[in-house]
């Protein structure tokens, strides 16, 4: 008999934790997993899926105006965020709750407690003190936001975490940062009412997209009345009777009701008892792992972005499944980190996947761009002045379609698509081969015919 309490301990009940120890626990295997908040993890509790909802929510009024377009009228309409709050907690109480089952009817033990780390095998409860001995061990405990501690006044400014329970919806609100959650949360709060400014040290927002795209997004921002601040950072927060006042480098004092801090977020590790057990980090705290997510640790995995390899819920989910491959399958497996679909869930959406033109312009010696920008039909009645982007990155050698990039309503679910099309190789004479289908705006993807542009050596002839 063995001497381990579990064949699997997990440490973090994310998702690529709850994957791991369900999986892991329908196979037969004697599992516990560990959680000291809530099931669910960043994505489910305090990112993506409330962050969708809050989405939502912000689109309305532009329904609303746009409807008239169509002949219809809309009367007096209010909004309660209070009542959005509400709703969302529901939401995501049903979801954590959906987590539990699955884990349970995996028969897996579910432990509402803080985990660290005694040494290889042994994990400490922390409610109880107990501690427990696994023959694995699998680290799954995410990443939070980097409070950026260096900013005089940084106690006063909130995170992405304290924005889906805010008490009261601001006035006013300063957000710093560039990447997708400060794009986001940028447009939430500007649909909900809020006066919205986002501050940047970069030249142009979500530094990672393909420039277009980049350049797209910020000019609608703005006609829609986001104040963008780049090349600008924040100098200091003090708090005042009226509100917070904000000094920056280079566009002077700011007022604000609130100022969400969005400058990235740092791997979850910290008192894990890591060094107790000898499993390695990198300087940022990140634990290091080999192309199978084990550590320097031979019976230890970490999965998700407690790693800091690509953050996000679909690739800890993958994660999971390759460990459970290798692990428990006898058949090791790397996890693909090639053609990841990628959304921003701003107004107007970006969908990508794939290379961008910049990024394909160093790897190959000569691309065709194809690029449409259009303004979409409901746009027509509406009297919105909104275009859409489409860009398809070709390598002319072979043909292959490398990069997709969409501006535009519902971008991430033709981005999903894309993402099946890129990863099974087509090349651009198979999307000249599809018929369109008309009238959509993603019948552009198959009926640009013509590139609009070439690259060779990185240049554009």
């Amino acid at each position: 008999m063995s001497s381990y309490d579990y064949d699997l301990f997990v440490i973090g009940g994310g998702s690529g934790g709850v994957r791991a120890a369900r999986v892991a626990a329908s196979l037969g295997k004697r599992v516990a997993i560990a959680e000291e908040y809530r099931y669910g993890g960043t994505c489910v509790i305090r990112g993506c899926v409330p962050k969708k909802l809050f989405v939502y929510a912000s689109q309305f009024h532009e329904h609303f105006e746009d409807a008239e377009g169509f002949g219809w009228t809309v009367g007096e309409s209010s909004f309660d965020w209070k009542k959005l709050v509400a709703a969302k907690d529901a939401e995501i109480a049903r979801l954590e709750g959906l987590y539990k089952k699955g884990l349970s009817g995996a028969n897996a033990d579910i432990l509402e407690t803080r985990a660290e780390l005694v040494d290889a095998h042994t994990v400490r409860l922390m409610k109880t003190g107990q501690t427990v001995m696994a023959k694995t061990i699998v680290i799954a405990t995410g990443g939070r936001p980097n409070p950026h501690a260096a900013l005089p006044g940084y106690e006063f400014c909130i995170s992405s975490n304290e924005a889906f329970h805010l008490e009261e919806l601001p006035e006013s609100i300063v957000i710093a940062g560039g990447g997708y959650i400060a794009v986001e949360f940028a447009n939430i709060f500007h649909g909900l009412g809020v006066e919205t400014t986002l501050i940047y040290r970069g030249a142009e927002i979500l530094s990672r997209f393909d420039e277009d795209l980049r350049r797209g997004l910020h000019e609608a921002m703005v006609a829609k009345g986001i104040r963008i601040l780049c090349h600008d950072t924040l100098q200091k927060v003090s708090k005042g009777e009226d509100g917070l006042t904000l000094e920056t480098m280079n566009n002077g004092t700011l007022q604000a009701g609130v100022v969400l801090l969005a400058l990235g977020r740092d791997p979850n590790t910290e008192g894990l008892g890591l060094e107790a057990a000898g499993v390695a980090v990198d300087e940022r705290g990140a634990i290091i792992v080999d192309d199978y997510s084990r550590t320097n640790i031979e019976n230890i995995y970490a999965l998700g972005d407690v790693t800091n390899r690509v953050q996000l819920t679909p690739v800890a989910i993958h994660e999971a499944m390759c460990f459970i491959e290798t692990e428990y399958k006898n058949n090791p497996t790397r996890p693909d980190y090639e053609l990841i679909p990628t959304a921003v869930f701003s107004q107007p959406e970006i969908g990508t996947v794939g290379l961008s033109e910049e990024e394909a312009g160093k790897r190959y010696g000569e691309l065709e761009v194809y690029r449409a920008q259009f303004r979409p039909l409901k746009a027509t009645l509406s009297g919105r002045a909104e275009r859409m982007i489409m860009k398809l990155i070709v390598d002319a050698a072979s043909r292959k379609v490398v990069g997709a990039h969409i501006l535009g309503h519902d971008a991430g679910e033709m981005a999903q698509l894309l993402g099946v099309t890129l990863k099974a190789g087509c090349t651009k004479d198979d999307f000249d081969q599809t018929m369109a289908l008309h009238p959509t705006a993603a019948e552009e993807l198959v009926t640009m015919y013509a590139p609009s542009y070439r690259i060779r050596e990185g240049k554009r002839i």
